[in-house]
């Protein structure tokens, strides 16, 4: 059983990435992966490849989802939920699924 792996989207604050990190979760940001700017196909396509569920809030990447491309998860959330809600709602996915449960799945906080 594999423990979830996070990447941030871009338009997701670094607190939400600070915080799973201090409650021990992987999470790394778009910044630090190098999808800044890059089209959302893209870093669905390159989060498939290293194993990271994206969490994100734009809408786009459910269209993907529901136009079948195939990914190793998506957290979806709203920017106007608050910092704490992101994580205590990421924090919940990873406690209850593992990497393999995640993948082409989508999970709404």
């Amino acid at each position: 059983m594999a423990r979830i792996r996070y990447l941030t989207d871009e338009h997701v604050p670094d607190a939400v990435a600070k915080g799973l990190r201090a409650r021990g979760v992987d999470v790394t940001t778009a910044a630090q992966a190098g999808t800044l700017q890059t089209p959302d196909p893209r870093v669905l396509a390159h989060a498939r490849e290293k194993g990271w569920v994206v969490i994100t809030y734009d809408a786009d990447y459910l269209r993907l989802h529901k136009d079948g491309m195939q990914h190793a998860g998506i957290v979806f959330g709203t920017a106007d939920m608050s910092i704490g809600t992101v994580i205590t709602g990421a924090l919940l996915v990873a406690e209850v699924l593992d990497a393999d449960e995640m993948i082409n799945h989508v999970e709404f906080l």
